[in-house]
């Protein structure tokens, strides 16, 4: 099988797992933080470039600047991205607290993680579709057999459905982490 098939199906099971990292569970998860930009000297830097994330506890996480004076840049940013946690500027950093998730909540999380899910496999059923199309007019072009055709759309199936299981695996995963 092409490997630029192979690449395109990983990049949906690579965009599942970042999704999935930034769906909050009740755990502190520094991965959740990702996604955050600061304005730092001038331009928007991701929030691991201006300090330390570190795990306090299973609900705090710590953040240690390496400059004291954009404390209030990264409060604001944090709480701008609307994570539904809390922050607390001490002495040492800023604290990131997360709360108990509520039953709704979780719900509300697992909907959202299922419909990621459905969206990593509608583009892996693009790329298949794609693939098979071209099968298809490779073979009425006469470059390959009907023999042919048929083993490569059978390839293709079996690795379709390996990352369908891959996806799967990733979305029950996730299913767990948020019934914690």
């Amino acid at each position: 099988m092409d490997t630029e098939i192979k690449r395109r199906l990983q990049e949906a099971k690579e965009w599942l797992q970042k999704e999935y990292s930034g769906i909050r569970t009740g755990q502190a998860n520094p991965g959740l933080l990702d996604s955050i930009r600061v304005s730092s000297y001038g331009s928007m830097v991701p929030l691991n470039q201006v300090g330390s994330i570190g795990i306090e506890d299973a609900r705090t996480l710590r953040l240690s600047l390496w400059d004291g004076s954009q404390v209030s840049a990264v409060e604001q940013a944090i709480r701008d991205a609307d994570l539904g946690i809390s922050v607390v500027t001490d002495s040492s950093g800023i604290r990131v607290i997360f709360p108990e998730l509520t039953v709704e909540r979780r719900e509300q999380l697992l909907k959202l993680a299922k419909s990621r899910l459905e969206d990593a496999r509608i583009a892996v059923r693009a790329v298949r579709d794609e693939i098979m199309k071209t099968i298809d007019k490779t073979e009425k072009a006469g470059e390959i057999s009907e023999d042919e055709k048929f083993s490569k759309k059978e390839s293709i199936q079996n690795a379709i459905d390996v990352i369908n299981r891959e996806l799967d695996a990733l979305f029950v995963q996730k299913e767990h982490e948020l019934k914690k």
